[in-house]
């Protein structure tokens, strides 16, 4: 899976945080860690599904965690780019930590 490539599509749709997160020079920082919280979640979705359904088909578990991976990463970079004050890096990254845990 290219998840840096997922992630920077992702980053790209949101065109204000991305224009600032290039100008203050830290998108490669928020790609790298938008990539690693995507390829978490979608591990963390793989076994939650294998688990849910332990005869199901392993591809298809795959493709279903990354979708719903997908889903939680572009939710919060929405999130993180409709606030009404200029985004830092350290409170995006703070929000994508928040919302990455599950229990």
């Amino acid at each position: 899976m290219q998840y840096k490539t997922i992630a920077l599509e992702l980053l790209q749709q949101q065109t204000e945080l991305h224009d600032h997160l290039r100008l203050s020079r830290r998108l490669m920082p928020t790609l790298e860690r938008c990539a690693t919280e995507l390829k978490a979640s979608h591990e963390t979705w793989k076994e939650t599904l294998s688990q849910a359904n332990p005869g199901s088909n392993p591809t298809q578990n795959a493709s279903e965690a990354m979708e719903m991976a997908i889903q939680e990463l572009e939710n919060r970079l929405r999130h993180a780019s409709q606030t009404e004050e200029p985004l830092s890096l350290d409170k995006a990254m703070a929000y994508v930590r928040s919302h990455s845990s599950r229990e």
